[in-house]
């Protein structure tokens, strides 16, 4: 989870009360903007920053700016500011990417490959405060060919490069005199998307419009607005009364709306999960057989049913079970026996009130989960039930992310994951030992020679059978030797007003509400006649 996802979940949270108090933003809701050119949208969290240097958009969809290339519906790679995909050579170590011709940043400047090397060069700055510099570890040098070239040099072979250049780029011109991590393009972007950033008041709204000068031709859409509406319930009731046109919601409330022929409930699969980060340096959760007992104890299919509806799937590691890569044998269910087992042979004994003892320390831990989020609650609550009936007691407590990440380097948190596109984009920065403590990289802090090994192994090679080898590997050593309990893959559901047409979703990772969902191809919606 990037500091930027979590950061915009803390914002929400910390203002969710002044958001429920607020007034229906400008220019929205159902009862306006008849003719499908404004759009409301409610959503959960907003960004910390608008700037990809820092980390915005770095995987895609975002609507100020575009990268190199995009994906389509079906996550496919598509030519976007290149003209085409890229031209690789040298044994997979070199990528030359075209620009498209006449492509022009909002303020009517063009684009040139000067701005893609300054955009990559900045976001591999150690300078610059980002927290997915490991995402391209495999660059060497970006360098421009003339105005219209681009030319990438690898370390090493990275058979999911590609994937990595839906990175937006930013224009030098304005980027470049100021500083990355202070400067006023964080909140006052510009780029070459479909729409430009035109009032962002935080921790209530932002509102985009159409951008005229867009190379993809100006959208039917003429302005949306994304409500910052951290309350789940508040978002559910804002969408019911007209307030909003569209809303991110949670299993329970989306269900609410069945039945409502005005509105239109999409679901989208997706690769983020919810799991209990097991933090080494804590006494009890640094405990090998504590972390394999609560993943014996967990009952993974009673979470998806009674606290996502069914709209999910159990999570028995980070990759889904429809992953090609999952080891589909590590799937397992509840086992109080096993845990109990592994409990006594590890020492730990029956206590008072049926807490597990060893040399005087309890089996007691925190478990902090994010004010105001219903869903992460629900899983909190639910795993302190399993553990206590192996003699392990977690206390579940909520609490801000201003409060949570100081604390998290000691303390379970009940945290979000997932990418989509490689197996590397999720499992590297959650997982390896060199990120422990980079942000919200490695939360748990996790250290496992087996699955760094495996983690090198899958991002340096290019043969599909010894990076298949290689996750499996991982997959395996992190059931023997869990740093997290895994609990649930999470179905997103959105539910907007019938107005308009070709809406989709993709398969979404983990950030969503805001970059995903419906609106991902906003600027592709046609008003219904």
């Amino acid at each position: 989870m990037s500091t930027r996802r979590i950061r915009g979940a803390a914002v929400t949270a910390a203002l969710a009360a002044a958001v429920t108090a607020c007034s229906a933003p400008s220019g929205g809701g159902s009862g306006h903007g008849k003719s499908g050119e404004s759009v409301v949208l409610g959503v959960a969290s907003e960004p910390d920053t608008l700037s990809p240097l820092l980390g915005y958009g770095k995987d895609g969809n975002s609507k100020i700016f575009d990268g190199l290339l995009a994906r389509d519906a079906d996550l496919k790679l598509k030519p976007a500011l290149a003209a085409a995909l890229p031209e690789v050579t040298d044994g997979g170590r070199t990528y030359t990417y075209t620009l498209r011709d006449g492509v022009e940043f909002s303020d009517g400047e063009p684009l040139t490959a000067a701005d893609v090397v300054y955009t990559y060069r900045t976001a591999l700055d150690p300078k610059t405060n980002n927290t997915f510099k490991s995402e391209l570890d495999a660059v060497k040098e970006v360098e421009a060919s003339g105005d219209d070239e681009v030319v990438f040099t690898l370390k090493y072979p990275y058979a999911p490069f590609a994937a990595r250049t839906v990175l937006p780029i930013v224009p030098e011109h304005i980027a470049g005199e100021q500083d990355p991590n202070t400067g006023s393009f964080n909140t006052e972007p510009v780029g070459t998307g479909p729409y430009v950033l035109s009032r962002w008041s935080k921790g209530e709204k932002l509102t985009f419009k159409a951008n005229p000068r867009y190379w993809g031709g100006e959208p039917k859409v003429k302005t949306f607005t994304m409500a910052v509406i951290g309350d789940d319930n508040v978002r559910a009731t804002r969408l019911r009364s007209g307030d909003l046109d569209g809303a991110v919601l949670p299993p329970n409330l989306a269900a609410t709306f069945k039945g409502d022929d005005a509105r239109r409930t999409y679901e989208a699969r997706s690769y983020d999960f919810r799991a209990v980060t097991l933090p080494t340096a804590n006494k009890v959760t640094g405990d090998r057989a504590i972390r394999r007992a609560l993943d014996a104890a967990v009952d993974r299919e009673a979470m998806v049913d009674k606290i996502l509806d069914g709209a999910g799937r159990p999570a028995y590691g980070p990759l889904p079970v429809d992953d090609p890569a999952f080891s589909e044998d590590i799937e397992r269910t509840q086992d109080l026996g096993k845990a109990d087992k592994i409990l006594d042979e590890a020492g730990w004994k029956p206590g008072e009130g049926g807490i597990r003892t060893r040399d005087g320390q309890r089996a007691a831990f925190t478990l902090l989960y994010p004010s105001g989020d219903k869903v992460r609650q629900d899983h909190a609550l639910a795993y302190a039930s399993d553990a206590k009936k192996a003699g392990i007691e977690v206390k579940a407590e909520s609490a801000t992310w201003e409060v949570i990440e100081p604390r998290m380097k000691d303390t379970a948190v009940l945290a979000g994951f997932g990418s989509t596109g490689d197996p590397d984009f999720g499992l590297y920065t959650l997982l390896h030992s060199s990120l422990a403590g980079d942000g919200f990289n490695n939360m748990a802090r996790y250290d496992n020679p087996a699955v760094d090994r495996a983690l090198d192994n899958g991002r340096r090679s290019q043969d599909p059978a010894e990076r298949t080898s290689a996750y499996d590997k991982l997959q395996r050593a992190l059931v023997q030797d869990p740093g997290y309990t895994f609990l649930t893959h999470i179905d997103h559901l959105y539910v907007l007003a019938d107005r308009w047409e070709k809406l989709n979703t993709q398969l979404e990772p983990h950030e969503h509400g805001f970059a995903s969902g419906p609106w991902w191809n906003i600027e592709d919606w046609q008003p219904k006649k």
